[in-house]
């Protein structure tokens, strides 16, 4: 606690720069996502090729991912783009099959519903589809902006700022209460984030909530 307050102006800064790193590159991600995953639901064989190569994405170590992206995108080595777009694609890996099987979710019932009202499938995916796929969309939202949070401190390794600094830093000056506090404020930043999305999720299905309440009273 005393390393904590004593070095607090730090810490705050470190703490918006792991915000920011991990946050863009989910919302990126999510964004890149949706279409993506839509586009895998259309068929059987786009579905099994876009998920094993998605698959295949989050299987590449995150640190060679750091360490080579400046060469793909031209940048320099401590070029934060680099970070954000190398989470990016983690963030679309992890939702890209949380996205088509949430699409794949769906009733069938209530799809043909809008299709017998006459909507086109963009509205269709938009108005009807997508809203009734955001409980498992948001339960994949929070895995991924977890797995983020914690890919962000593997960049401190090469020197990119966030909370991993504190891991760096505090190994080579042996300071443990530096490491420490590093640790549990990735903790607490991940456990706010996964509470703020499970927040938002209910928020945006009232009529889950409604479902639950007239389930306690039956």
């Amino acid at each position: 606690m005393t390393w904590f307050l004593g070095n607090l102006d730090v810490v705050l800064r470190l703490l918006r720069e792991h915000l920011v790193f991990s946050l863009v590159p989910v919302a990126l991600g999510l964004l890149l996502a949706i279409p993506l995953g839509w586009v895998a639901n259309r068929t059987a064989t786009l579905r099994t090729v876009m998920t094993n190569a998605a698959g295949l994405l989050y299987t590449i170590p995150s640190l060679a991912v750091f360490v080579f992206m400046p060469a793909i995108l031209g940048t320099q080595i401590l070029d934060p783009v680099n970070v954000v777009v190398a989470l990016t694609i983690y963030t679309v890996a992890l939702l890209v099959r949380t996205v088509s099987d949430a699409l794949t979710a769906v009733s069938g019932n209530v799809v043909d519903a809008a299709n017998a009202m006459g909507y086109t499938p963009l509205r269709r995916f938009v108005g009807v589809e997508l809203p009734l796929a955001v409980p498992v969309i948001v339960a994949g939202l929070r895995v991924a902006a977890v797995s983020t949070i914690s890919l962000v401190t593997v960049g401190a390794v090469i020197g990119f700022g966030g909370l991993g600094l504190m891991f760096t830093e505090g190994f080579n000056r042996s300071n443990d209460a530096q490491i420490v506090t590093g640790i549990v404020l990735v903790l607490l930043l991940a456990l706010v984030v996964d509470s703020a999305l499970l927040l938002a999720g209910k928020l945006l299905t009232p009529w889950e909530r409604a479902r639950r309440a007239v389930g306690r009273t039956t």
